[in-house]
């Protein structure tokens, strides 16, 4: 729930900022998302590196895939190269489109750990739907405007 509301409340104060006072790239939906995603994105590759969310993270990998915490300090990185990616306005388009595969990507281990009780226990699998919903359109928001 904490990487939602990240992205709800950085994007929404960085709108508001955008509107009240500048600066004039916060004063559109894109870019204030971009910057609540970019925020949300750091919160979240920060679990990849730290204990005890790393292993529960681990743990949510599908035992099919090779060496799973190679996979999650990568995705970890990768999360971190996107949260960088959507400040610079030259690649925010590229690093949301990233950012939206890697969510497609990684959906079915919240299946399959939200279904088999495993690593991060947050919340229901409908409920981690809808959130992952949510922050697959925030993702399009950037990309396409």
């Amino acid at each position: 729930m904490a990487p939602l509301i990240t992205l709800v409340v950085v994007t929404g104060l960085a709108r508001l900022l955008g509107w009240a006072v500048g600066p004039q790239w916060l004063d559109s939906w894109p870019h204030a998302t971009a910057l609540g995603l970019a925020v949300m994105f750091l919160l979240t590759a920060s679990a990849h590196f730290q204990q005890p969310r790393r292993d529960g993270l681990i743990a949510m990998v599908p035992p099919r895939l090779p060496a799973a915490p190679a996979l999650v300090t990568f995705t970890g990185f990768l999360e971190l190269a996107g949260a960088i990616g959507l400040l610079v306005p030259a690649t925010a388009r590229l690093a949301a489109v990233a950012l939206l595969i890697l969510l497609i990507v990684m959906f079915p281990a919240n299946v399959r750990a939200a279904r088999a009780d495993l690593g991060i226990k947050t919340m229901p699998l409908p409920l981690r739907t809808l959130v992952q919903v949510l922050f697959a359109a925030a993702c399009v928001v950037v990309a396409v405007a």
